[in-house]
């Protein structure tokens, strides 16, 4: 597949671009319709898009630039060329996270509930936004005779990006579905990082160009810390309303 869509003004418009855009925008629709459910205002999500989406960008590709950081032998122009390709999704979280609590302080939002929103609405941004590496023939696996493989030159590989996107679209049914039978804020954000770690954690054991440190996958370890962190931050918080309802029904 050509990664070129078209041009504007002798400028290539690549697919990766308007697929993520596209992820984007849907994301973004079901967030403000989630927004009046909940009873946060329209405008909070957009304020929260403003910022959250140029740090999520430059989140991505300074994780990336880190953990490749020999390749570019201080080339600052190329860190920053995303034209070139590179950038992780640990660091866009990281970044959103971050920019997200700085915002809810400013609006005086509870983050858990901005957060719980924002679950549902970011794992489909990533179902659609994998479609992006299919079109730059990346983040594929090795090579496969399953009959659903795909040729990347010459060599039938494991679709990975496949395997993500459908894993992350489950995903996204079942926060939907779990979002209302939640107990406390936050159980719903803490579900989305653990369940796309546990996907994450054993697809990129099948992925070709994974981020190292030293033998290790970045991205493995990283799944692994979210999964516990998940875990226990969850289990503390449903201690702490049932520890609520105890008081309340002595």
């Amino acid at each position: 597949m050509d990664p070129v869509a078209f041009e504007i003004f002798g400028i290539p418009i690549r697919w990766y671009g308007i697929i993520i855009s596209f992820g984007l925008l849907v994301a973004t629709a079901i967030a403000m319709r989630e927004a009046k459910r909940v009873g946060i205002k329209e405008d909070d999500i957009l304020d929260l898009l403003l910022f959250a989406v140029p740090a999520a960008i430059i989140g991505a590709r300074a994780y990336y630039v880190i953990f490749t950081w020999d390749d570019y032998n201080g080339d600052f122009i190329r860190m920053i060329n995303i034209r070139e390709g590179g950038l992780a999704i640990h660091g866009a979280l990281i970044a959103s996270i971050i920019v997200g609590i700085i915002v809810c302080k400013v609006k005086k939002i509870s983050f858990w509930k901005l957060a719980d929103l924002a679950g549902p609405c970011i794992i489909l941004g990533q179902a659609i936004g994998r479609w992006g590496n299919y079109a730059n023939s990346e983040a594929h696996g090795g090579p496969t005779n399953l009959p659903w493989g795909i040729l990347i030159d010459g060599q039938r590989v494991h679709p990975t990006f496949l395997y993500e996107s459908l894993w992350n679209f489950l995903v996204f049914l079942f926060l939907m579905w779990y979002r209302r039978k939640k107990k406390v804020e936050g159980e719903v954000f803490l579900l989305y990082l653990a369940l796309y770690s546990v996907g994450r954690f054993f697809i990129e054991g099948l992925r070709t160009d994974s981020l190292m440190l030293g033998q290790i996958r970045v991205a493995q370890l990283i799944s692994i810390a979210i999964i516990i962190v998940c875990a226990i931050t969850f289990v503390v918080f449903r201690k702490k309303i049932d520890s609520r309802n105890d008081e309340q029904s002595e």
